[in-house]
């Protein structure tokens, strides 16, 4: 497995090794051994799941205040950009974010750490997203961060409004949210 560091050192994109031939491919897609000697962390995924989005979906920016969740991502049908966003009020990259183009094609996975906001956009006409997570999901902890906060700044590749939850519509500003200390 290779492994790309982001802007944000703690964000990393994880490009597996692939085989493939006439017949078609095969590649791990998590091997603890492999990516503990590869990204030196010690990480113990407890939950994974699956979602299935439409063209200009747009899910996030969502965190956990409490029971925060890493999250290794990846899609297996389709196209996302994916985005991580910093919200460790003490951190020199409090409030930034780093982005991926993630594909069933390119087979790229993205490592989002606790304390980091996460959210992703659907460019195909459909996008089926895999995640594992490092602690299991706590709606009562569930917060989120508007997806165009001006103070972000991300370039979402979109044109127009996304589709939102309604959850997501009324989502405060990173100014306005309750982030990690």
């Amino acid at each position: 497995m290779k492994i790309e560091v982001t802007d944000i050192p703690d964000v990393l994109i994880v490009e597996p090794r692939v085989f493939g031939d006439e017949r078609g491919f095969f590649f791990e897609s998590f091997n603890q051994r492999q990516w503990q000697q590869s990204t030196g962390l010690t990480t113990t995924f407890v939950q994974e799941n699956h979602s299935r989005s439409s063209h200009n979906v747009l899910r996030g920016l969502h965190y956990q205040i409490r029971q925060p969740q890493g999250k290794l991502v990846r899609v297996i049908v389709g196209e996302v950009f994916d985005v991580a966003v910093d919200l460790r009020r003490g951190s020199p990259s409090f409030g930034c974010w780093a982005g991926v183009h993630l594909s069933a094609e390119n087979k790229k996975q993205f490592w989002v750490p606790e304390g980091f906001g996460h959210g992703f956009v659907v460019l195909s006409e459909v996008a089926e997203f895999l995640y594992l997570t490092t602690d299991y999901y706590a709606p009562e902890h569930e917060r989120a961060i508007i997806w165009n906060d001006p103070d972000l700044g991300i370039n979402w590749p979109i044109r127009g409004e996304p589709i939102l939850s309604a959850k997501d519509r009324v989502a405060p500003l990173l100014r306005e949210a309750e982030v990690y200390s």
